[in-house]
Order: C-alpha cells, then sequence, then structure tokens
C-alpha cells in the first residue's frame, strides 16, 4: 500500500516538473536580458531623466550608488529622499559631490502608505524630465544602464523598462537560497507572458525601473499604489491598465549592494511579501503548501522509501527538478552542483511562506526596514 501510493505521488512530481519545462513561456530560462554598453555613457545626453532614490539608513552603500550614477552620461538630474535616517545617509550623499544632486528630508509617513513609496512620491513631485528612474539606494549600475534603458523604450515603444538586478551571492546561505529567489519570481511571474502584454501577468522588479513621467502622472503617481507590499508588480499593473507596454529582464548590469551573510536576512527579505503573493488566502497557502511538497519533498522520499518504479521517478523528478536551476545558475555564474539542493530550498522558502502567513495572523501585514505595517482588523 505504501509502496503504490508512493508510486502516485512520484508520477505526480514528475508530472508537475514537466510542466514546468514544457510550458511554452519558458519561465525556467533566462531569455529576457538586458546588457548595458559602457561606451553609450561617454557623450550621453540624460538632461530628460531624473533618477529618484528612497534612501533609508543607507550611508554604507549611497555613496557607491551616486558615484555610479556619475557614470551614466552628463544633464542626469537626481532626488535622493532622506526617509527619517538615523546614520548620516543625507551626509553620505553629500559628500559624494554628486552634480544635480537634489536631497529631501522625508516627511513622517502618512497612515496607509509604505515608507519607500511615499518618498517616491516626494521626489515624483519634484520632477520636470520625460523620464524617470525608480533606483534603490543600494543598486549599483554599470556605466551605460540608464541610456540603454531608454533606448529599449523607444525602441519597443514600452512605457515601463525594469531589471532584476543581480543580488549578492557571497555567503554559504547567500549561494544557496538568492539565485533561488530569481527563479521563484520567475516562475510565479512569468517574464516572456508579462512583456508580451498577458492581462494575467504584469510583472517588474523595483531595484532599477525606467518610466515614462506622463504614464507615471496618468496613473496618479504613487499614491495609487500607496500601500502595495510588493510594488513594482503593482506598479506594472497600473501601467498596464492605463494602456502601457512594459518589460522586465534579468542583468548584470544593476547589482545590489545589500549582503544577506545568514538565513534570518534572507527570510526578513522573503516574508516581507511572501503571503502577499498568495493574496492572504489560506487556501491558496494550502495550495501552495502541497504543489511544493509534491515537487521537493516526495523525489527525495521516493528514492530513500521507494523501490522499483517509485525509486526511479524518484530519480527523474529530481533530475527534471535540477535541470530546471540549472540555468539560473549558469547565468549567474554559480557551480551547477547547487541544483541537487532544489528539495533543501525549496523546504526553506515554504518555511519564509509560512513565517509570513503566520506573522499575518499576528497582525504584521509586512516589515521592512526597522517598519511594521500592521494588517487592518
Amino acid at each position: 500500500m505504501l509502496e503504490s501510493s508512493l508510486e502516485i505521488l512520484s508520477w505526480a512530481a514528475v508530472l508537475i516538473w514537466l510542466g514546468v519545462l514544457v510550458q511554452p513561456w519558458l519561465p525556467w530560462l533566462l531569455r529576457e536580458r538586458f546588457e548595458a554598453h559602457p561606451q553609450r555613457a561617454a557623450d550621453c545626453d540624460l538632461s530628460d531623466t531624473t533618477v529618484l532614490i528612497p534612501a533609508r539608513d543607507e550611508a554604507d552603500s549611497i555613496g557607491d550608488t551616486l558615484a555610479a550614477l556619475a557614470r551614466q552620461g552628463h544633464g542626469l538630474s537626481v532626488i535622493l529622499v532622506d526617509d527619517n535616517s538615523t546614520d548620516g545617509t543625507a551626509a553620505a550623499a553629500r559628500a559624494s559631490g554628486l552634480s544635480n544632486l537634489m536631497i529631501l528630508s522625508g516627511d513622517a509617513l502618512p497612515e496607509g502608505w509604505t515608507g519607500k513609496l511615499w518618498a517616491l512620491e516626494q521626489a515624483r513631485r519634484h520632477v520636470v524630465t520625460s523620464r524617470v528612474v525608480l533606483l534603490d539606494a543600494d543598486i549599483h549600475i554599470a556605466p551605460g544602464t540608464i541610456a540603454g534603458l531608454r533606448d529599449k523604450a523607444i525602441a519597443e515603444d514600452r512605457q515601463l523598462v525594469s531589471l532584476m538586478a543581480r543580488l549578492r551571492m557571497q555567503s554559504l546561505a547567500e549561494k544557496l537560497l538568492i539565485p533561488a529567489f530569481i527563479y521563484f519570481f520567475k516562475l510565479l511571474y512569468p517574464f516572456a507572458l508579462s512583456n508580451a502584454g498577458s492581462r494575467f501577468v504584469a510583472a517588474s522588479a523595483g531595484g532599477c525601473v525606467l518610466l515614462e513621467t506622463r504614464m507615471l502622472d496618468a496613473i496618479g503617481g504613487f499614491g495609487s499604489l500607496a500601500d502595495a507590499v510588493i510594488d513594482d508588480c503593482t506598479l506594472a499593473r497600473r501601467v498596464r491598465d492605463h494602456g502601457g507596454r512594459t518589460w522586465v529582464g534579468v542583468t548584470h548590469a544593476a547589482t545590489s549592494l545589500r549582503g544577506y551573510d545568514d538565513v534570518a536576512g534572507i527570510h526578513a527579505m522573503v516574508a516581507r511579501s511572501a503571503y502577499s503573493q498568495l493574496r492572504y488566502s489560506p487556501w491558496l497557502l494550502g495550495g501552495c503548501t502541497l504543489a511544493m511538497g509534491l515537487m521537493f519533498w516526495v523525489p527525495p522520499l521516493a528514492l530513500v522509501a521507494g523501490t522499483g518504479l517509485a525509486d526511479s521517478l524518484g530519480a527523474i523528478a529530481w533530475v527534471l527538478m535540477a535541470v530546471s536551476y540549472l540555468p539560473t545558475l549558469l547565468y549567474y555564474r554559480r557551480t551547477g552542483a547547487w541544483a541537487l539542493a532544489m528539495p533543501l530550498i525549496g523546504t526553506c522558502y515554504l518555511l519564509m511562506t509560512w513565517s509570513s502567513a503566520l506573522r499575518y495572523r499576528r497582525g504584521l501585514r509586512t516589515a521592512w526596514r526597522g517598519r511594521d505595517y500592521r494588517r487592518v482588523p
């Protein structure tokens, strides 16, 4: 009886992983890529673009971020909002010596806003250019990145173009879990579908976004997504709802300077939005748990406890699982052997999703950068 049940579960795992691999939009392949062209920066006029940077306790990274903007071209305006920092972020920004830099002291956070979006809204009110770049304070961009984003937006008539920044992958925890963060994001929000204009998927990556100012005004500014937890995808949805076209891709041209030396830091990043992606639904959480259990637990269980067909099916499912993860590892120049750890990786992400759900049940909708956002009872 146990062997028969294990065979059925193993078949289900194999079919799920086959489905991941053969679906037409191929989310496991990183085909949507952006490359910067440094030679474009030398004589590039960026006077039509303003970079908006929300910064809260970013003194350690803001200097590098602003130095990278100085190498993008000439005429670029930058508005940095110091969001009530306590570590000298504004002073570090002034010390960068970046020309055309405006530093605003952020007002107190109003009810119904998240900190990042409130900071961006304050910056938006000072924009006079036709395009804006939304840039996280810990993102370092290569020379030619802004010019390349603008060229792409113009050539393809895209009102929003965004980049999934390369996250740091140095510590053991980062090597284990960070490439999978991009992998799972692409499974949840297939870039190919979003870029093709599917009404079911609107994806964006909030670390580096180029956006037409008129479109931002048309959607009502950042007030139209004031309390969004997954603000980047919500922004893409608003743009699409107003007739705009969006594009999102992976890149090596935008790199996050923020590190996660242990699992606790990665847990904080994932748990702040994981349950939101499931629409705070216990039913979707249950379905997610069932699916991930079949995908990540059944293959090793079948290999350890199964015999005959169940054992073989478990091995096949594990191979399919690893194959689907390899393109992500190779793109980020990671050792392919990490793909064999997918059962452990999947389990970690499921536990972080449950942690996010339990926090929500306790009244905490999300938490980030020292702020807790309580849910409405």
